[in-house]
Protein backbone atom coordinates (compact mmCIF):
# COMPACT_ATOMS: atom_id res chain seq x y z
CA UNK A 1 0.00 0.00 0.00
CA UNK A 2 0.94 3.75 -0.68
CA UNK A 3 0.41 5.86 2.78
CA UNK A 4 0.67 9.36 1.71
CA UNK A 5 2.14 12.11 4.71
CA UNK A 6 2.37 15.94 4.56
CA UNK A 7 5.93 16.93 4.70
CA UNK A 8 7.92 19.94 3.57
CA UNK A 9 11.82 20.23 3.63
CA UNK A 10 12.13 24.05 5.06
CA UNK A 11 10.05 22.13 8.58
CA UNK A 12 12.65 20.28 10.61
CA UNK A 13 9.96 19.22 13.22
CA UNK A 14 8.15 17.74 9.90
CA UNK A 15 10.82 15.27 9.19
CA UNK A 16 11.56 14.74 12.37
CA UNK A 17 8.30 13.40 13.24
CA UNK A 18 7.69 11.49 9.77
CA UNK A 19 10.58 9.98 9.96
CA UNK A 20 9.67 8.56 13.67
CA UNK A 21 6.70 7.35 12.81
CA UNK A 22 7.34 5.80 9.26
CA UNK A 23 11.28 4.32 10.08
CA UNK A 24 12.03 3.97 6.70
CA UNK A 25 14.54 1.58 4.96
CA UNK A 26 15.26 3.94 2.08
CA UNK A 27 15.09 7.40 1.32
CA UNK A 28 14.54 8.97 -2.16
CA UNK A 29 15.09 12.38 -1.44
CA UNK A 30 13.55 13.62 -5.12
CA UNK A 31 12.30 16.87 -3.31
CA UNK A 32 13.10 20.21 -4.77
CA UNK A 33 12.47 23.34 -6.13
CA UNK A 34 14.08 21.68 -10.03
CA UNK A 35 13.51 24.46 -12.41
CA UNK A 36 16.58 26.25 -13.28
CA UNK A 37 15.24 29.71 -14.80
CA UNK A 38 13.18 30.07 -11.77
CA UNK A 39 15.86 29.68 -9.64
CA UNK A 40 16.59 33.11 -10.86
CA UNK A 41 13.48 34.70 -9.96
CA UNK A 42 13.49 32.68 -6.41
CA UNK A 43 16.86 31.72 -5.10
CA UNK A 44 16.41 32.42 -1.33
CA UNK A 45 13.52 29.69 -1.75
CA UNK A 46 15.44 27.43 -4.33
CA UNK A 47 18.28 27.68 -1.55
CA UNK A 48 16.49 26.99 1.58
CA UNK A 49 14.54 23.53 -0.15
CA UNK A 50 17.41 22.33 -2.64
CA UNK A 51 20.15 22.82 0.27
CA UNK A 52 19.28 23.39 3.47
CA UNK A 53 16.51 20.85 2.71
CA UNK A 54 19.12 17.96 2.39
CA UNK A 55 20.67 19.11 5.39
CA UNK A 56 17.70 18.85 7.67
CA UNK A 57 17.00 15.83 6.08
CA UNK A 58 20.68 14.65 6.98
CA UNK A 59 20.35 15.66 10.86
CA UNK A 60 16.63 14.11 11.07
CA UNK A 61 18.15 11.02 10.56
CA UNK A 62 20.72 11.52 12.77
CA UNK A 63 18.33 12.57 16.00
CA UNK A 64 15.43 9.68 15.23
CA UNK A 65 19.07 7.08 15.26
CA UNK A 66 17.76 5.82 11.91
CA UNK A 67 21.40 3.75 11.79
CA UNK A 68 20.47 1.32 8.93
CA UNK A 69 18.68 3.54 6.73
CA UNK A 70 19.78 3.73 3.18
CA UNK A 71 19.60 7.99 1.42
CA UNK A 72 19.24 8.83 -1.85
CA UNK A 73 19.85 12.37 -2.90
CA UNK A 74 18.73 13.27 -6.58
CA UNK A 75 21.89 15.35 -7.72
CA UNK A 76 21.62 16.90 -10.83
CA UNK A 77 23.70 17.78 -14.28
CA UNK A 78 23.55 21.28 -13.53
CA UNK A 79 26.24 20.89 -11.60
CA UNK A 80 28.27 20.44 -14.37
CA UNK A 81 27.23 24.06 -15.83
CA UNK A 82 30.28 25.70 -17.82
CA UNK A 83 31.85 22.14 -18.66
CA UNK A 84 34.95 21.44 -17.83
CA UNK A 85 35.48 18.20 -19.99
CA UNK A 86 33.23 15.99 -22.30
CA UNK A 87 31.78 14.09 -21.30
CA UNK A 88 30.97 14.30 -17.59
CA UNK A 89 31.76 11.68 -14.83
CA UNK A 90 31.64 11.48 -11.48
CA UNK A 91 35.21 13.01 -11.54
CA UNK A 92 34.30 16.23 -13.86
CA UNK A 93 34.69 19.04 -11.79
CA UNK A 94 31.92 21.31 -11.04
CA UNK A 95 30.71 24.67 -12.52
CA UNK A 96 27.20 25.37 -11.79
CA UNK A 97 25.70 27.91 -13.33
CA UNK A 98 21.93 28.92 -11.71
CA UNK A 99 20.57 29.28 -8.08
CA UNK A 100 19.29 25.64 -8.73
CA UNK A 101 22.63 24.36 -9.50
CA UNK A 102 24.84 25.94 -7.08
CA UNK A 103 21.90 25.13 -4.21
CA UNK A 104 22.33 21.50 -5.20
CA UNK A 105 25.98 21.47 -5.28
CA UNK A 106 25.58 22.11 -1.32
CA UNK A 107 23.22 19.27 -1.80
CA UNK A 108 25.73 16.58 -3.33
CA UNK A 109 28.96 17.93 -0.72
CA UNK A 110 26.55 17.23 2.27
CA UNK A 111 25.79 14.21 1.70
CA UNK A 112 29.64 13.33 1.08
CA UNK A 113 30.55 15.37 4.27
CA UNK A 114 27.41 13.31 6.20
CA UNK A 115 29.11 9.94 4.42
CA UNK A 116 32.30 10.56 5.85
CA UNK A 117 31.93 11.55 9.06
CA UNK A 118 28.83 9.93 10.69
CA UNK A 119 28.92 6.70 8.14
CA UNK A 120 25.53 7.08 6.74
CA UNK A 121 24.70 5.41 3.47
CA UNK A 122 24.01 8.45 1.51
CA UNK A 123 24.14 8.86 -2.09
CA UNK A 124 24.38 11.29 -5.24
CA UNK A 125 22.92 10.23 -8.25
CA UNK A 126 24.16 12.73 -10.62
CA UNK A 127 21.41 12.29 -13.41
CA UNK A 128 21.37 13.92 -16.81
CA UNK A 129 18.06 15.00 -17.93
CA UNK A 130 15.30 11.87 -18.10
CA UNK A 131 11.89 12.48 -19.33
CA UNK A 132 8.38 11.09 -19.81
CA UNK A 133 4.77 11.73 -20.74
CA UNK A 134 5.01 12.64 -16.85
CA UNK A 135 6.86 15.32 -16.95
CA UNK A 136 5.90 18.72 -16.03
CA UNK A 137 4.75 20.90 -19.22
CA UNK A 138 6.72 23.78 -18.12
CA UNK A 139 9.70 21.81 -18.42
CA UNK A 140 11.03 22.69 -22.11
CA UNK A 141 10.15 18.39 -23.40
CA UNK A 142 6.68 18.90 -22.52
CA UNK A 143 6.32 22.23 -23.19
CA UNK A 144 7.33 20.85 -27.14
CA UNK A 145 5.46 17.79 -27.20
CA UNK A 146 2.10 19.22 -25.80
CA UNK A 147 2.89 22.72 -28.51
CA UNK A 148 3.24 20.45 -31.44
CA UNK A 149 -0.09 18.42 -30.16
CA UNK A 150 -1.96 21.79 -30.31
CA UNK A 151 -0.78 23.03 -33.76
CA UNK A 152 -1.55 19.79 -34.97
CA UNK A 153 -5.22 20.03 -33.49
CA UNK A 154 -5.33 23.78 -34.62
CA UNK A 155 -5.71 25.10 -30.96
CA UNK A 156 -2.46 26.45 -31.08
CA UNK A 157 -0.47 28.63 -34.09
CA UNK A 158 3.14 28.93 -32.75
CA UNK A 159 5.74 27.66 -30.23
CA UNK A 160 8.30 29.84 -28.44
CA UNK A 161 11.79 28.55 -27.42
CA UNK A 162 14.52 30.33 -25.62
CA UNK A 163 17.80 28.73 -26.48
CA UNK A 164 16.84 26.48 -29.46
CA UNK A 165 21.15 25.13 -29.57
CA UNK A 166 21.84 24.11 -26.12
CA UNK A 167 22.83 20.49 -26.08
CA UNK A 168 21.52 18.01 -23.29
CA UNK A 169 21.55 14.51 -22.90
CA UNK A 170 17.94 12.89 -22.60
CA UNK A 171 16.61 9.72 -21.14
CA UNK A 172 13.64 7.41 -20.38
CA UNK A 173 12.64 8.65 -16.75
CA UNK A 174 11.30 5.12 -15.54
CA UNK A 175 14.70 2.94 -16.82
CA UNK A 176 16.39 5.98 -14.01
CA UNK A 177 14.32 4.98 -11.58
CA UNK A 178 15.81 1.61 -11.89
CA UNK A 179 19.36 3.66 -11.54
CA UNK A 180 18.47 5.13 -8.58
CA UNK A 181 17.05 2.06 -6.63
CA UNK A 182 20.42 0.28 -8.00
CA UNK A 183 22.83 2.77 -6.39
CA UNK A 184 20.94 2.48 -2.82
CA UNK A 185 21.24 -1.08 -3.30
CA UNK A 186 24.55 -1.34 -4.05
CA UNK A 187 26.68 -2.88 -1.25
CA UNK A 188 28.84 0.18 -0.88
CA UNK A 189 27.61 4.05 -0.43
CA UNK A 190 29.23 6.04 -3.69
CA UNK A 191 28.18 8.44 -5.96
CA UNK A 192 26.94 7.71 -9.61
CA UNK A 193 26.59 9.40 -13.13
CA UNK A 194 23.22 8.05 -15.36
CA UNK A 195 23.01 9.11 -18.40
CA UNK A 196 22.41 8.19 -22.27
CA UNK A 197 26.20 9.36 -23.30
CA UNK A 198 24.58 10.83 -25.86
CA UNK A 199 23.82 14.24 -26.74
CA UNK A 200 21.23 16.28 -28.97
CA UNK A 201 19.91 19.91 -29.16
CA UNK A 202 16.58 21.50 -27.96
CA UNK A 203 16.25 22.16 -32.06
CA UNK A 204 16.46 18.42 -32.72
CA UNK A 205 14.03 17.66 -30.06
CA UNK A 206 11.40 20.10 -32.24
CA UNK A 207 12.44 18.74 -35.40
CA UNK A 208 12.00 15.26 -33.89
CA UNK A 209 8.39 15.71 -32.30
CA UNK A 210 7.30 17.29 -35.49
CA UNK A 211 8.45 14.71 -37.56
CA UNK A 212 6.54 11.96 -35.47
CA UNK A 213 3.58 14.19 -36.61
CA UNK A 214 4.08 14.30 -40.65
CA UNK A 215 5.60 17.76 -40.06
CA UNK A 216 9.11 19.06 -41.66
CA UNK A 217 10.73 22.28 -40.43
CA UNK A 218 12.67 24.26 -42.42
CA UNK A 219 15.45 26.93 -40.67
CA UNK A 220 15.60 30.78 -41.04
CA UNK A 221 17.19 33.76 -39.22
CA UNK A 222 19.58 33.73 -36.79
CA UNK A 223 19.82 33.98 -32.75
CA UNK A 224 16.38 35.96 -31.56
CA UNK A 225 15.51 36.09 -35.33
CA UNK A 226 15.33 32.20 -35.98
CA UNK A 227 11.99 30.89 -36.62
CA UNK A 228 10.90 27.26 -37.93
CA UNK A 229 8.89 27.03 -41.02
CA UNK A 230 6.53 24.33 -42.30
CA UNK A 231 8.28 22.41 -45.80
CA UNK A 232 5.98 19.51 -45.94
CA UNK A 233 3.10 17.94 -44.00
CA UNK A 234 1.64 14.88 -43.96
CA UNK A 235 -0.96 14.82 -41.24
CA UNK A 236 -1.57 10.51 -41.66
CA UNK A 237 1.55 9.59 -39.75
CA UNK A 238 0.05 11.96 -36.58
CA UNK A 239 -3.33 10.14 -37.45
CA UNK A 240 -1.19 6.76 -36.72
CA UNK A 241 -0.28 7.57 -33.18
CA UNK A 242 -3.29 7.31 -32.04
CA UNK A 243 -6.13 4.91 -31.89
CA UNK A 244 -9.19 6.43 -33.30
CA UNK A 245 -11.08 3.66 -33.22
CA UNK A 246 -11.00 2.59 -29.58
CA UNK A 247 -11.03 6.06 -28.23
CA UNK A 248 -13.53 9.60 -28.22
CA UNK A 249 -11.63 12.72 -29.24
CA UNK A 250 -13.37 16.05 -28.90
CA UNK A 251 -10.44 17.90 -31.30
CA UNK A 252 -9.69 16.47 -34.39
CA UNK A 253 -5.84 16.85 -36.57
CA UNK A 254 -6.57 20.16 -38.17
CA UNK A 255 -6.44 20.77 -42.03
CA UNK A 256 -4.91 24.56 -41.99
CA UNK A 257 -1.56 24.06 -41.69
CA UNK A 258 0.00 25.41 -44.27
CA UNK A 259 3.74 25.17 -46.32
CA UNK A 260 5.56 28.10 -45.68
CA UNK A 261 3.56 28.22 -41.80
CA UNK A 262 5.89 29.63 -39.08
CA UNK A 263 4.78 27.55 -36.19
CA UNK A 264 8.81 28.03 -34.02
CA UNK A 265 9.46 31.35 -32.51
CA UNK A 266 12.89 32.29 -30.37
CA UNK A 267 11.74 34.39 -27.63
CA UNK A 268 14.55 36.19 -26.11
CA UNK A 269 12.30 36.17 -22.63
CA UNK A 270 13.33 32.46 -21.95
CA UNK A 271 17.12 32.88 -22.05
CA UNK A 272 18.76 32.02 -18.93
CA UNK A 273 20.82 34.94 -17.27
CA UNK A 274 23.74 32.04 -17.38
CA UNK A 275 23.23 29.46 -20.03
CA UNK A 276 24.36 25.84 -19.98
CA UNK A 277 25.53 25.05 -23.50
CA UNK A 278 26.40 21.49 -23.40
CA UNK A 279 25.77 18.61 -21.03
CA UNK A 280 26.70 15.13 -21.88
CA UNK A 281 27.00 12.67 -19.37
CA UNK A 282 29.62 9.37 -18.93
CA UNK A 283 27.34 6.37 -17.16
CA UNK A 284 30.74 4.13 -17.45
CA UNK A 285 30.90 3.55 -13.83
CA UNK A 286 26.94 2.87 -13.54
CA UNK A 287 27.60 0.22 -16.31
CA UNK A 288 30.57 -1.25 -15.07
CA UNK A 289 29.14 -1.23 -11.14
CA UNK A 290 25.99 -1.23 -11.14
CA UNK A 291 25.24 -3.44 -14.18
CA UNK A 292 23.37 -0.03 -15.33
CA UNK A 293 22.84 1.18 -18.85
CA UNK A 294 19.93 3.42 -20.60
CA UNK A 295 18.21 1.44 -23.34
CA UNK A 296 15.56 4.36 -24.94
CA UNK A 297 16.95 5.80 -27.87
CA UNK A 298 16.24 9.69 -27.83
CA UNK A 299 13.58 9.13 -31.53
CA UNK A 300 11.99 6.72 -28.91
CA UNK A 301 11.85 9.10 -25.96
CA UNK A 302 10.20 11.53 -28.22
CA UNK A 303 7.82 9.45 -30.05
CA UNK A 304 6.69 7.88 -26.49
CA UNK A 305 6.07 11.54 -25.42
CA UNK A 306 4.25 12.74 -28.30
CA UNK A 307 1.78 10.30 -28.59
CA UNK A 308 0.84 10.74 -25.12
CA UNK A 309 0.44 14.19 -25.13
CA UNK A 310 -1.39 13.86 -28.70
CA UNK A 311 -3.95 11.83 -27.17
CA UNK A 312 -4.40 14.04 -24.36
CA UNK A 313 -4.84 17.32 -26.46
CA UNK A 314 -7.44 15.52 -28.70
CA UNK A 315 -9.15 14.19 -25.92
CA UNK A 316 -9.18 17.39 -24.03
CA UNK A 317 -7.65 20.32 -26.05
CA UNK A 318 -4.72 20.61 -23.56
Amino acid sequence: KLFLHYGDLVDTSNLNRLLEQIEPDEIYNLAAQSHVKVSFEIPDYTGQVDALGTLRFLDAIREVGLREVRFYQASTSELFGKVQEIPQSEKTPFYPRSPYGVAKLYGYWIIVNYREAYNLFACNGILFNHESPKRGETFVTRKITRAASRIAAGLQQTLSLGNIHSKRDWGFAPEYCEGMWRILNHNKAEDFVLATGETHTIKEFVESTFIELGIEIDWQGKAENEKGIISKIDLSKAAQLVNTASQIFQYQLTNDLKIGQTIIKVDPNYYRPTEVDLLIGDPTKAEKVLGWKAKTKFEDLVKVMIQADLEKVLKRGF
